[in-house]
């Protein structure tokens, strides 16, 4: 047992005592978070536009603070771009996370010198959490790689700017320098396809344990491995045995990465984002991921059946139940106050209290009141593919809402590995799995107002054609699996598929 290993064990057991003894007490740990941040930011431009120093109690806050997304609280962030201090937070950020925006252009999403140090820990703590429940900490002496965006920043009015993954890449510790990969020079490359390909030779001989990223693009990485070698991923890398991962849903993948590997590999959930990293697995025999509560982010939760109500109930940590999909509303040490990140969860537990992602709130369908969420999609499709032994590369979905002949329909665009040998029948076994998860759907389709949906069958590598096309190949950059336009149905239809 080498020092970097027994030291890990130790380190792993005061980790998950330290997780243990705050998830235990979730409602004094949020009220203990809200009420620092409350005080930290009372002199800040927005505390005291909102009369922070008159806030007693959350339901105060509540009545003061309105739920606000990017564009709502630009006003105050393009004061922070600028340079100006204690607007949002005391001071001025250590970082912008620079991200793709809607209406605006480019996000910048302020990361203070409080709020980074969360951005770090949680993956530090993910694998540590890993360590202690299953004794394998034999990985830590081997090679890792961690597929991101390119770590070169640049300054904005005196502030670092860059990508969240090129931002946290600067804080890779020591200890684990000699083992990461890829190099600094194959990092910064920002052509992704030059990237991946720059990445195959610097790792295909060396002795791989934990490959992390983004399923999509570690998929374009372990295919390339394959053309060039021949092998399966598990053969060129015997000692690769664990899998981080975060930003989309594994399972669509996970057929495709066992055969790509060869093998079933143990695999750790994340959910970080720019505006804060929120959860991570905690256990390989439970479902989701635990929530943070002593990360410097207070949580608010509405339901998101009434989110766009005129005024939905806002509900703190104790007042979620399991099962139910919510709007996730955070405010946190970076200055973000009552912000709509814009996914949607639900809790699997509130003992501690565990999250799974189940979509987006601005990514779902609704043309017709059937409020489909990407969680239902995403189950009904693995659970189809399973039962087909068919292999989803990529895939997403669009209402067509005035076909040339016949009823309206969803329309799904899906990449296959392998093709089931009856798509038509495929569709209608997804259909039906989606009509047991979602009555509004089965209504629609019993009620003839719904045909029932239809595939296009994407060539491979027909969405990385697309997202090329896009500029958005590669890094953090994801393929929206739901959208109630069909500004995406409608380019892909462009590209013939």
């Amino acid at each position: 047992m080498s020092i970097k290993s027994f030291g890990a064990k130790l380190f792993a057991k005061h980790i998950v005592s330290k997780t243990e003894a705050w998830a235990s007490t979730p409602e004094a740990t949020q009220l203990k978070v809200f009420k620092y941040l409350i005080k930290k930011a009372s002199q800040t431009q927005f505390g005291r536009d909102h009369n922070f120093e008159t806030i007693k109690n959350y339901s105060d806050y509540a009545k003061q603070v309105p739920v606000r997304d990017y564009e709502e609280l630009k006003v105050y962030v393009d004061k922070v771009v600028a340079g100006n201090p204690n607007i949002l937070w005391p001071g001025k950020p250590q970082y912008f996370a620079k991200t793709s925006g809607t209406t605006s252009g480019a996000k910048y999403i302020p990361i203070t010198a409080e709020s980074m140090p969360m951005h770090t820990n949680a993956a530090r703590d993910a694998i540590l959490h890993y360590i202690a429940e299953t004794g394998n900490r034999s990985f830590v002496d081997k090679k890792m790689i961690f597929l991101q965006g390119s770590p070169e920043l640049q300054e904005k009015n005196g502030i670092q700017t860059g990508r969240l993954s090129g931002i946290v890449a600067h804080y890779v510790p020591g200890y684990l320098q000699k083992n990461r990969m890829p190099s600094w020079e194959t990092n910064c490359i920002d052509d992704w396809e030059t990237k991946v390909d720059a990445i195959v030779e610097e790792t295909i001989k060396e002795d791989m344990s934990i490959i992390s990223g983004i399923p999509s693009w570690v998929q374009m990485y372990f295919e390339r491995l394959n053309a060039k070698t021949g092998k399966k991923v598990g053969e060129l890398f015997p000692n690769f045995n664990l899998f981080i991962y975060g930003g989309v849903n594994y399972e669509p993948y996970r057929k495709k990465f066992e055969n790509l590997i060869g093998r079933r590999v143990d695999s750790i959930e994340l959910y970080p984002a720019s505006e804060g990293f929120f959860a991570f697995q905690d256990s390989q025999k439970e479902k989701g991921m635990l929530l943070l509560l002593d990360s410097g982010i207070f949580y608010e939760f509405i339901e998101a059946a009434s989110f766009f109500d005129e005024n939905p109930d806002r509900l703190t940590i104790g007042q979620v139940k399991t099962g139910v999909n919510y709007v996730m509303i955070i405010s946190t040490t970076a200055g973000l106050w009552s912000y709509n990140v814009g996914d949607t969860v639900m809790f699997t537990s509130t003992k501690p209290y565990r999250v799974i992602v189940s979509g987006r709130i601005k990514h779902f369908i609704s043309a017709f009141g059937e409020h489909v969420i990407g969680k239902e999609v995403e189950e009904a499709l693995a659970s189809t593919a399973t039962s087909f032994k068919a292999q989803v590369s990529e895939f997403t979905v669009a209402p067509q809402i005035n076909p040339e002949v016949g009823l309206p329909y969803h329309e799904w665009f899906i990449e296959f590995d392998k093709e089931p040998e009856d798509v038509n029948a495929f569709a209608k076994a997804i259909d039906l799995a989606l009509q047991e998860q979602n009555s509004y759907y089965k209504d629609l389709i019993t009620g003839k107002v719904l045909e029932t949906l239809k595939i296009n069958v994407v060539p491979k590598g027909g969405f990385n054609t697309y997202m090329k096309s896009k500029g958005k190949l590669g890094g953090q950059n994801k393929l929206p699996r739901l959208a109630n336009d069909r500004k995406i149905a409608d380019a892909l239809n462009e590209f013939g598929f």
